[in-house]
């Protein structure tokens, strides 16, 4: 398997790459230079705690849309008849 560049490893983690590298491009590149130089499994063994962290401030569109779409609904009220 060929080692994907840093976008697509973003994309395949579910994070968006463009709103990561345009909100803090000075992480974005200090990550990429550690990715280009490790085996993608590496880098996710070293850097899983900020992967996740990155994850939640940066996800990929359609993730928020699929989350939205999987918030639970509300239980319909079960109403009892009344009895005489």
């Amino acid at each position: 398997m060929e080692h994907p560049d840093f976008k697509t490893y973003l994309k395949q983690k579910k994070i968006d790459p463009k709103s990561f590298a345009s909100a803090e491009m000075e992480r974005f590149m200090e990550l990429k230079k550690v990715f280009d130089l490790v085996h993608p499994n590496s880098f996710t063994a070293q850097k899983l705690f900020l992967i996740n962290a990155i994850r939640r401030k940066y996800p990929l569109q359609e993730e928020k849309e699929v989350a939205v779409a999987r918030k639970p609904m509300a239980k319909p009220k079960i109403v009892k008849p009344k009895t005489n």
